[in-house]
């Protein structure tokens, strides 16, 4: 008999929401506002009603469950977001149970860039092996570890903080209360910040994909930029590596086009750094699922459930 699950990806200003069945198959999809300043209630509502949005349009199978993708720390064994930068009014409330109370059916919370790194594992660049760390690159910068298929989520709940390893001893201030992290070294804001300061453009508040665009047409700054950006994320990996040993490392988020400008330090760094990246076939390479992998990790949650029961 064939399933379906619904996947949910919880983002400071949009919520989408997928159903998908068990082969990894998306069957619908649509998106909302999560529209913070209406408050804790407004989005709580806006969650169950595209989740059941999606289970009116006749799907053909048996329901197993909603998987959802929230950004910041979460309390795998309550359910409870403990902290979200972007969605601060749904810490600390029993979210999964009032969502399940709601919809009478299984909710499982997960943190977004676990939810991405499980995606990929499922159906995406990580499909060929069991062990996986996925690094997403963003305004800040995610992590998400998959062992023997399974989010690693330490004691807690809140193992994968890559963004936060160290990679400058005394490099930039964080707001998580360290200097030097590697998300305020090679996130797209780090980009954009180290622009400015090099002032690669004289235009104020570029992107990142400004200087991108500059560095392909030759910009010998903007250039510099990625190399710096490369060179920090292979401390990081280069790190990982030496203390996992998996096969595989992802890397996905906005900043990908610009592998060809960052990439060349970055392995340079790695190979310097690791003695077991240097004898092994260890591969750094692209995720593949773009912005749906964490709806794809998140709608896979409940199949895993399942599996893991029997």
């Amino acid at each position: 008999m064939t399933e379906y699950s619904i996947g949910v990806d919880l983002g400071g200003t949009n919520l989408r929401a997928a159903a998908v069945d068990q082969d990894g198959n998306l069957l619908a999809q649509i998106s909302a506002s999560t529209s913070p300043e209406k408050g804790r209630e407004y989005v709580i509502n806006e969650i169950v009603e595209s989740i059941q949005e999606l289970r009116s349009k006749q799907l053909q199978g048996r329901f197993a469950g909603v998987g959802i993708g929230v950004p910041g720390f979460i309390l795998i064994d309550e359910g409870v977001v403990l902290n979200s930068n972007n969605l601060s009014f749904l810490e600390n409330i029993p979210l999964r149970d009032e969502i399940e109370r709601r919809l009478g059916a299984p909710v499982i919370l997960e943190n977004d860039a676990n939810a991405a790194a499980l995606g990929e594992n499922w159906i995406g660049a990580g499909a060929d092996v069991q062990d996986l760390v996925l690094l997403t690159l963003g305004t800040g910068i995610g992590g998400g570890i998959i062992y023997k298929g399974h989010v690693m989520h330490g004691f807690l709940g809140m193992a994968g903080e890559l963004g936060h390893i160290t990679v400058v001893p005394n490099g930039n201030p964080c707001g998580c209360g360290n200097v030097g992290c590697l998300e305020k070294h090679a996130s797209a804001t780090a980009i954009t910040c180290l622009a400015e300061l090099m002032k690669v453009t004289p235009h104020p508040n570029p992107t990142s994909e400004d200087i991108y665009n500059l560095a392909v047409a030759g910009d010998l700054k903007a250039q510099q930029v990625f190399r710096s950006m490369g060179e920090a994320l292979g401390i990081a990996l280069a790190m990982l590596i030496n203390t996992f040993n998996f096969p595989l490392y992802l890397l996905s988020g906005g900043p990908l086009p610009a592998w060809d400008f960052f990439a060349p330090a970055m392995i340079e760094e790695v190979s310097r750094r690791s003695f077991t990246y240097r004898n092994t076939k260890t591969r750094i390479e692209k995720a593949k699922l773009g912005s749906k992998a964490g709806l794809f990790g998140a709608a896979y949650l409940p199949f895993q459930a399942q599996k893991d029961r029997h």
